[in-house]
């Protein structure tokens, strides 16, 4: 057996790609079974929520095996895993307005676009990362897409319906995701100073990578599981 492919004990980086990838099936389970709990437009919340965790359970099996077999960064990997789940993040938000008033579809398409702009500008400076002025010329960019999704969600539209418009269920889950995105995903940008910074540093960027992810999909799929909950046992009490 090629010994490259077991865990190392002394492997921290590797440990935490297990412990996720454990965690992340774990939540996905849970919040599938929770379905049941939920009513109406939360199921399709909780469903989203499932697949965020799922998906992300899937690219860890492979990033993991990356980083125990090689020591590199499973850079790939990671960025088509949130390619895909970052958006279905801003799919939530959406979903929560939309229950509680009628939304233009140009609010959804703007967080997307800025999602994607942030997520296609981080890939392209790590891949490109032994180019100095590229990999912090794609820094500036992505950060740009971070602070207008933060600029959205607090002083622009979304953050005007939700404080008009909505249930108290759904402006607690509003509120909470915010504050998810705002100081969860502020862990990625430091991930990425950290990383590369000063020569560039494979262990502490994914370590704070996996610790960012460990925040951001479980505890925001845990959001929305405590609002569905909480917006189902008062319907059935009243």
């Amino acid at each position: 057996m090629d010994k490259t492919l077991l865990l190392n004990p002394s492997d921290y980086v590797g440990v935490t790609f297990w412990i996720i990838s454990a965690a992340m099936v774990a939540a996905t389970f849970f919040f599938w079974v929770e379905r049941d709990r939920a009513v109406g437009k939360w199921k399709t919340s909780l469903t989203v929520a499932a697949m965020v965790t799922g998906i992300a359970a899937i690219h860890y099996f492979y990033m993991r095996e990356v980083w125990v077999g090689t020591n590199a960064s499973p850079t790939v990997f990671r960025y088509v895993d949130w390619l895909l789940t970052v958006p279905l993040q801003i799919v939530e938000f959406y979903l929560i307005l939309a229950a509680m008033t009628a939304v233009a579809t140009g609010l959804f398409w703007r967080l997307l676009v800025a999602s994607l702009v942030m997520l296609i500008a981080g890939y392209l400076g790590e891949v490109n990362a032994e180019n100095s002025s590229t990999l912090w010329i794609c820094f500036v960019i992505g950060m740009a897409g971070w602070l207008y999704i933060l600029y959205e969600i607090f002083a622009g539209e979304a953050s005007k319906i939700n404080a008009s418009q909505g249930t108290e269920a759904g402006q607690r889950a509003f509120n909470a995701l915010r504050m998810i995105v705002t100081v969860g995903w502020a862990i990625y940008p430091l991930g990425y100073l950290w990383g590369y910074a000063g020569g560039g540093d494979a262990a502490a960027l994914n370590i704070i990578y996996n610790l960012a992810d460990f925040v951001n999909k479980i505890a925001f799929g845990v959001v929305i599981w405590a609002a569905a909950t909480s917006d189902s046992a008062s319907k059935s009490a009243s």
